[in-house]
Parts: C-alpha cells; sequence; structure tokens
C-alpha cells in the first residue's frame, strides 16, 4: 500500500475494527472519511453469490463513465482476471482478508493510467457479507473523468493479515501476476524466494512485520 487515500481508509478501517476481524457496516460513519468518499465503495455478495457494488463514490462513477450500483465487481476487470478478482472480494466476505491490487486503467481511447485499490471486510453477519474499498489512482491526468476507463489490467496484488503486517509497510513486496495468470496459484509463483505463507482456503496470507520474526 503506497497511497495516501489507501493508507487513510486502512488506518480507519483498522481504528475501527479494534482488535476484531472486521468492523460492522453501522460502525462506518461517512462524515469521519468524508475526503475519501469520492473515491470509496461499499460490495455486498448479491443473490446469485456475485459480489456487486452496493454503493460508490462520485469520483470512482466519473472515471468509470457509469453509476456502479448494481454492477458486479468483476465486470471491471480484463476478462481473464475476472476469476483472481471474484476469488479476493469473496475472500475478504468469507476469511475477512485485507487485499490491495495494483493495476492499471485502460480508457476507451487507449489511455492508460495506474490505480491502487484496497479491499476491506465488513462484518454484515453470515446473510450480508460486505466489504469497503477504494480506488485511487497514481495519477489525475487530464483526461481522467471524461475518457472513462472500460477495462482494467492487474499488474500485482497482495493479500496481508493485518494482525502480523498493521502498519501495511510499502517495502513489503508485492505479489505479481504473470501475464496476467487467471488464477491465484499461477500468482503464487511470483512470490519472493523465502517468502512465508498460509492458506486461507483458496488465498495465500503473507507473514507480515519485521525480518526475522
Amino acid at each position: 500500500m503506497r497511497l495516501k487515500g489507501s493508507i487513510e481508509l486502512f488506518q480507519y478501517w483498522d481504528r475501527l475494527r479494534s482488535g476484531r476481524p472486521a468492523p460492522t457496516r453501522t460502525e462506518i460513519e461517512p462524515a469521519d472519511i468524508k475526503s475519501l468518499l469520492a473515491d470509496t465503495f461499499i460490495l455486498e455478495k448479491d443473490a446469485r453469490g456475485e459480489a456487486v457494488f452496493r454503493l460508490a463514490g462520485t469520483r470512482l462513477c466519473a472515471t468509470f463513465g457509469r453509476e456502479l450500483k448494481g454492477f458486479t465487481f468483476s465486470s471491471l476487470w480484463l476478462q481473464k482476471d475476472e476469476r483472481v478478482v471474484a476469488r479476493l472480494a469473496h475472500g475478504a466476505f468469507l476469511a475477512k482478508s485485507v487485499v490491495v491490487i495494483s493495476f492499471d486503467g485502460v480508457s476507451r481511447n487507449g489511455r492508460s493510467n495506474s490505480f491502487e485499490l484496497l479491499l476491506l471486510p465488513l462484518d454484515g453477519g453470515v446473510q450480508h457479507p460486505r466489504s469497503l474499498g477504494a480506488i485511487t489512482p497514481v495519477e489525475r491526468p487530464y483526461w481522467l473523468g471524461a475518457d472513462p476507463v472500460v477495462e482494467c489490467r492487474i499488474t500485482s496484488l497482495r493479500v496481508v493479515d493485518p494482525e502480523r503486517e498493521p502498519l501495511f509497510l510499502a517495502n513489503r513486496p508485492a505479489v505479481p501476476v504473470p501475464s496476467l495468470s487467471p488464477s491465484l496459484e499461477a500468482a503464487d509463483t511470483a512470490i519472493r524466494p523465502g517468502a512465508r505463507g498460509r492458506r486461507i482456503r483458496h488465498l495465500l496470507v503473507l507473514d507480515g512485520g519485521r525480518e526475522g520474526r
């Protein structure tokens, strides 16, 4: 996690949860994160079991040139990345995983910009799993918001245990996705040698904290 918006939202979420796996949806106070709202969103699981946008900020909707509410989260992504994204969203719902994705957004006219996506679990109970997220551009070029982003391409991802890496240190390497692989199994092979991790269902959680622990 490298961008200010992502870090601020993570720190807010971490304070709210107070040692729990996740805070509840009702604990989120929009006034507390008003400077971040335009780039934030909430996902929920629909009747088909897919992650869909329940809410999305105005600047985020402008970036993609449409109202995102009701659209599936995976619909933003390159077709061969959809499976990875769907798994990550369900990891946030079910395993309370914290996810960071770096991606390139390609506009309708072929322009490209880099973004960082943060996905944080919320406790909505078994019947109403939800997650809070933000999409922050690395830069804000003049065309962003006027030339809609129509396709997102993953460049790296991280699934991190916040108990072991509470500050989300920027010097910890991300997990590259070789050739935009559609499966997390392929991404596993790109982890730096010697990295330690553990499985939570289909996800790999990287150990954080100081070296040598």
